[in-house]
């Protein structure tokens, strides 16, 4: 079966009037362990319900994405039920996508109330990258790429929001640094824009899977997290704050401060480098005639410059052909020492420096 679409599995719970939440549905197959993560995250049938209905996230190397549905109509074929979440597991980010073939599918099981209807939904999609219905959508893969879903960010708020700190947001990008960034629960879609938008801050990268979009603070998720050396994660509990095991950086947005933890403030220490971008990113953010995007241009022409300027100090390795940079050619250039540190870590994170 050729494959166009990075789904790999789709399912549906249920939570009916009686308070009782079970899958119904999963196809070609949810563990256990994930039916079980994913239940908690949809929070159906909980006194807490999700101030949101999509929420999306990573466990375990693989992107989820929930729709929460209400049944508000006792005429349907799902009388029985208070709501359902449909949930896709994926192998890319794009929750512009993912929601619409949320949507999409869940219109389909409101109908019809049948497993049979969205397994074929499911397969048109997986084989022929297309979903087509006059009563519920149309949907097509090839008119949502992943640039376009990279590109949606809110950089111009966050360096608003921070002004010439964001410059510490920005060197934990390129430092491949942990960052926190914590928002209310009521805050939560918020928190998901953030979180997707911080990685623009180092754009020459395209990558998104550091993204943590929403971490709970149970074992199982901060073990999860745990696993990766860095990554931009998510957070409604205010107690991450003293939690600075899982951070180097701790973005308090609604206190418009960020914190770095006391581990990280020599590797972070910012120089007049530092200060010239911060000013930099300020000015580009205070721009009413710039967009978000104008803005990720801006950001990644500085990095772009700064990239170059290693690469001028560097030598090239015989056998990769990769730029070799050393600590003694940049103490060479007799730079102020945080400039200095950071212009080493960055080599080191661009893979430029030979281990």
């Amino acid at each position: 079966m050729s494959v166009l679409c990075d789904l790999t599995a789709a399912g549906i719970i249920e939570h009916d009037k009686n308070n009782d939440v079970l899958w119904t549905w999963a196809y070609p197959s949810i563990t256990s362990e994930q039916r079980e993560f994913l239940i908690s995250k949809s929070c159906l049938g909980s006194d807490n319900p999700l101030p949101v209905n999509f929420l999306y996230g990573q466990w375990k190397e693989t992107w989820f994405y929930i729709s929460i549905i209400k049944i508000e109509d006792d005429n349907t074929v799902l009388s029985q039920l208070t709501q359902f979440a449909m949930v896709l597991l994926c192998k890319d980010f794009n929750p512009e996508k993912y929601s619409v073939l949320c949507q999409l599918f869940g219109r389909q099981y409101q109908q019809t109330g049948s497993a049979a209807a969205m397994l074929e939904r499911y397969l048109s999609v997986l084989t022929r990258g297309t979903c087509n219905s006059d009563e519920n959508g149309k949907f097509s893969v090839n008119d949502y790429g992943a640039k376009e879903a990279y590109a949606k960010s809110q950089i111009k708020e966050i360096i608003q929001v921070f002004g010439v700190e964001t410059i510490l947001i920005y060197t934990a990008m390129l430092l491949k640094k942990r960052i926190a960034v914590y928002l209310p629960p009521h805050s939560l879609n918020s928190l998901l824009d953030y979180t997707r938008s911080i990685p623009a801050f180092a754009w020459h990268r395209q990558n998104w899977n550091i993204v943590h979009s929403y971490v709970q603070l149970t074992e199982e998720e901060i073990e999860n997290l745990q696993a990766h050396s860095h990554y931009v994660a998510g957070f409604t509990e205010a107690a991450i704050e003293g939690r600075e095991d899982l951070y180097d950086i701790f973005v308090n947005v609604p206190n418009s401060q960020i914190i770095i933890a006391s581990h990280a403030k020599e590797s972070m220490s910012m120089g007049k480098l530092h200060k010239d971008i911060a000013l930099l990113m300020v000015g580009k953010a205070d721009d009413e005639n710039l967009s978000d995007i104008d803005v990720i241009k801006e950001v990644a022409t500085k990095t772009h410059e700064l990239l170059n300027n290693l690469k001028s100090l560097a030598t090239v390795d015989e056998e990769t052909g990769k730029p070799s940079l050393t600590l003694e050619a940049l103490k060479e250039r007799k730079m102020p020492p945080a400039t200095e540190n950071f212009l080493f870590s960055l080599a080191a994170s661009e893979g430029f420096i030979k281990l």
